[in-house]
C-alpha cells in the first residue's frame, strides 16, 4: 500500500479538531461508507463505531470530527454517544464489564452484582460512569438495558454476553480474563 500523497494528508488536517486526526485510509473508509445512506446524518452510528474501533472510545474532539464531517452540531453526535450504552468517552480496561441496571436487572440483583465486581477489582462500587483499574486491565460500569429482562441480571465482558450471573459465575467469567 502506497503512502498517502500530501492531499489526503492536508484534507484529514483540515478536519481535524484540536489533537484528533483520522488517518487517511479510515477516512476513506467513512467517506465511502457515507455514500451508503440517502442523507449524511444516517451515517453516524457507523461513524462513531468506526471510530470507536480505532481509537478504543469517543473522545470529544472525534465527536467534533464526526459532526463535522457529517454536517452536524456536535450536539447530534454527542446525543448518540450518551444514550447508547456500547459507545465510551474515554479509554476502557482491557476487559470491559457492562452491568445492566435497568428494572428488571436491578430487581433480579444487578446493584448487588456491580457491587461485587467493584469490590473484586478495587473499585468505588458508589462512583458514577465507567471505572478502570491502575493496571488497564478491567473496566466496570452500568449500563441500559441490554435487553434479555427474563434472564436478569445480565451483563456483558467485552463482547461476550451472560444472563442471571451470580457472585460464582462472575467468578468464572473474571477467570476466563486472566
Amino acid at each position: 500500500m502506497s503512502a498517502p500523497d500530501s492531499t489526503q494528508q492536508n484534507r484529514a488536517s483540515v478536519l481535524s479538531t484540536g489533537n484528533f486526526v483520522v488517518p487517511p485510509a479510515l477516512e476513506a473508509e467513512l467517506n465511502e461508507l457515507v455514500t451508503h445512506y440517502p442523507v449524511k446524518r444516517s451515517a453516524s452510528l457507523m461513524f462513531l463505531h468506526a471510530i470507536q474501533e480505532h481509537f478504543g472510545y469517543v473522545s470529544k474532539e472525534a465527536i467534533e470530527w464526526i459532526a463535522k464531517k457529517l454536517e452536524l452540531q456536535p450536539i447530534n453526535v454527542y446525543e448518540l454517544v450518551t444514550f447508547y450504552p456500547m459507545f465510551r468517552q474515554e479509554p476502557a480496561g482491557k476487559h470491559q464489564i457492562k452491568v445492566c441496571r435497568t428494572l428488571s436487572c436491578a430487581l433480579g440483583g444487578s446493584h448487588k452484582l456491580h457491587k461485587y465486581f467493584c469490590e473484586k477489582l478495587g473499585l468505588d462500587s458508589h462512583a458514577h460512569g465507567v471505572q478502570t483499574t491502575k493496571d488497564g486491565k478491567y473496566s466496570v460500569e452500568f449500563v441500559e438495558c441490554l435487553a434479555s429482562c427474563g434472564t436478569a441480571p445480565v451483563m456483558m465482558c467485552n463482547e461476550d454476553f451472560y444472563e442471571g450471573v451470580t457472585n460464582q459465575k462472575a467468578d468464572e467469567i473474571l477467570g476466563k480474563c486472566k
